[in-house]
C-alpha cells in the first residue's frame, strides 16, 4: 500500500489523519514543518504528500516550491484560508489539491485516493502493450512510457499536468471547456474551476512553450475553452 508523508505543526490534526488512513491499509510518515518534511522525502519511500501552509521553520508554500523541483509526487496542500488567492498561490507552486480547515476526514481520503489513482496510472508501464504516441509539431507525449518531450527534449509534468495535456493531445483540434477538462480530469462536478484549471494550462504552458504568451500548441478559444492545436 501507498506511504503518505502527513506533514502539520498542530500534531491533534496529524494524528487523526493518521488514524483514517492507517484504517484504509496507508502507510504514514509524520512531520511537524516543511524541514521535517524534506528530510523524509530524501530518506523514505514517498508516494503523496499532505503537507500544511502555516508551520514553522518551513511553511508548507516553500516547502512545496523545493520538492517539486525534484520530486513530481502529489501534494494536497492543507489550510486554514479558504480565498482563492491562497489556493490559487498553492497550485501556483505546484499542489496537485488544496483542501482548507476544517475538513471532513472522509473527503481527504478520498482526495488521497483519487491523487494516488493518477499517479499510479502514469507510472505503471503495461509490458507487451503497443506503443500510444500523440504528436503535433515537436511536442510528443507517449501515453505507454507516459513521457512527454519537446522537440526531442524531455519535460517533467505533474500528474494533473500530464492528464490534462493527454486528454487535449488525443483530441487535437477539439476545444474542450474548463468544466470539461476539470469533469474529466478531476471526476467531480465543477463548481468555480476555472481558476484551478487556468493555473494548471499555464504551467504546461510553461513547460512546452518556447514562449509561454504566445502559445503553439496549447491555445486558448476566447469564451469557449482550450484545445492543442493540429499542427
Amino acid at each position: 500500500m501507498a506511504n503518505i508523508l502527513v506533514c502539520d505543526d498542530d500534531k491533534d490534526i496529524v494524528e487523526a489523519i493518521d488514524i483514517y488512513l492507517e484504517q484504509e491499509g496507508f502507510s504514514i510518515l509524520k512531520a511537524y514543518d516543511g524541514e521535517q518534511a524534506l528530510q523524509l522525502l530524501r530518506s523514505n519511500p514517498v508516494d503523496l504528500l499532505i503537507i500544511d501552509v502555516m508551520m514553522p521553520k518551513l511553511d508548507g508554500i516553500r516547502a512545496t516550491l523545493k520538492i517539486r523541483k525534484e520530486n513530481p509526487l502529489p501534494i494536497i496542500i492543507l489550510s486554514a484560508k479558504s480565498e482563492d488567492a491562497d489556493k490559487i498561490l498553492g497550485l501556483n507552486v505546484g499542489a496537485d489539491d488544496y483542501v482548507t480547515k476544517p475538513f471532513n476526514p472522509l473527503e481527504l481520503v478520498a482526495r488521497v485516493k483519487s491523487q494516488l489513482r493518477r499517479y499510479t496510472q502514469l507510472g505503471a508501464i503495461p509490458k507487451g502493450q503497443s506503443e500510444h504516441i500523440y504528436e503535433t509539431g515537436g511536442l510528443q507525449v507517449n501515453d505507454e512510457l507516459k513521457e512527454v518531450r519537446v522537440d526531442g527534449e524531455l519535460v517533467k509534468l505533474t500528474p494533473i499536468e500530464y492528464n490534462i495535456l493527454l486528454l487535449l493531445i488525443r483530441n487535437q483540434g477539439r476545444v474542450f471547456s474548463i468544466n470539461q477538462i476539470y469533469e474529466s480530469i478531476w471526476n467531480e462536478d465543477a463548481i468555480a474551476a476555472d481558476n484551478t484549471v487556468a493555473v494548471h494550462i499555464r504551467h504546461i504552458r510553461e513547460k512546452i512553450e518556447i514562449n509561454p504568451r504566445e502559445p503553439r500548441y496549447l491555445k486558448v478559444v476566447w469564451g469557449l475553452g482550450y484545445k492543442v492545436e493540429k499542427l
